[in-house]
């Protein structure tokens, strides 16, 4: 029936919900397995400042960078399935998970919430008229000519392009609850820091923790400039007008299993409600219509979509440079 031009996509493809009668999960209790991905972020977040002291600077570095990767691994897989299928059944259990992944994650979740949902009204959407686009982190948002941004700045700046007042209107519009618990978030990952900052965990203790501040800041923001790069790539190439093909997709099986398969992100584009367990199905289901669209698949993870060697150059139209699915 995808062989139909003329007929609606959105009216002919359905999948299936996941169901569980699980007092705790709300949709499955696969969910415990992201679910503990995110508590074991936030406790070797946790065991990196108490080792500090301890231990040799060499092993630090390297505990960094697997903090850094985690940070990635867990804004796109975890955070952001949770944004989309809240795993837990009571709104408490949700709201303290927000909190343990706002402070593993060193940023507020209600608000990341409120961003992504931003991104998934725009989809990746270029400038309009006025210079405005609807997606606050589009990647055509600060390039030129229609063209997405350079990947360098788009990685590296888009840290620092976040408006917090802008993201505050946007919850508020949701209602009082959402702005008293995104406040609540960002009061706890910032007392955190603070924490840790001040305190050195010796014995005896002692203050001012400048050499672990030091040693953290960077990794905490590569961390997030990991998550833009996989972000650039996973939008970089596909073709803003066409709903099928607002993302490009990566199926490689460990890179999904870690990411909780959001590499299936054309898919998820077209059916963000779409929960994980899912994906895979979903993707066979629409497997010829991606085909006759020309939805990108690239071979690697996203966040290393710069090695495709069909990489497009940046001002080709993206309906030239899209490769279909396989």
């Amino acid at each position: 029936m995808f062989c139909l031009p003329w007929m609606n996509a959105a009216e002919t493809i359905r999948i299936e919900r996941p169901t569980t009668d699980s007092k705790i999960f709300a949709h499955t209790r696969w969910d415990i397995v992201p679910a503990l991905a995110g508590l074991f972020h936030f406790f070797y977040l946790l065991g990196m400042y108490l080792l500090f002291p301890f231990t040799p600077l060499w092993v630090m570095l390297i505990m960094g960078f697997v903090y850094a990767l985690m940070i990635n691994a867990n804004i796109n897989g975890v955070a952001h399935n949770f944004i989309h299928n809240p795993f837990f059944r009571p709104d408490w259990m949700n709201r303290v998970f927000g909190v343990i992944e706002s402070i593993a994650c060193c940023f507020s979740q209600t608000y990341y919430d409120a961003v992504h949902m931003q991104h998934h009204k725009g989809n990746a959407d270029r400038p309009d008229d006025h210079g405005k686009t609807v997606d606050w982190i589009s990647i055509y948002k600060h390039g030129h000519d229609g063209e997405a941004e350079n990947p360098w700045g788009y990685v590296f700046l888009s840290f620092f392009r976040d408006n917090p007042a802008a993201i505050k209107r946007e919850l508020a519009k949701r209602g009082n609850s959402d702005v008293r618990w995104g406040t609540i978030e960002l009061t706890a990952f910032i007392s955190v820091l603070l924490l840790m900052a001040l305190i050195v965990p010796t014995n005896p203790i002692t203050f001012i923790n400048w050499r672990y501040m030091l040693f953290f800041l960077p990794f905490f923001y590569l961390g997030h400039c990991f998550s833009y790069l996989n972000g650039y790539f996973r939008h970089y190439g596909a073709n803003p007008d066409k709903p099928i093909a607002w993302g490009v997709s990566s199926y490689g099986k460990i890179y999904n299993w870690i990411f909780f398969y959001n590499g299936y992100h054309a898919e998820h584009h077209f059916r963000p409600k779409v929960h994980w367990t899912k994906m895979e199905q979903f993707q066979r289901q629409i497997a010829e219509l991606q085909k006759l669209e020309g939805v990108r698949v690239i071979n690697h993870a996203h966040m290393l979509g710069f090695l495709d060697p069909n990489l497009p150059k940046r001002g080709q139209p993206a309906a030239q440079t899209t490769e279909a699915v396989s």
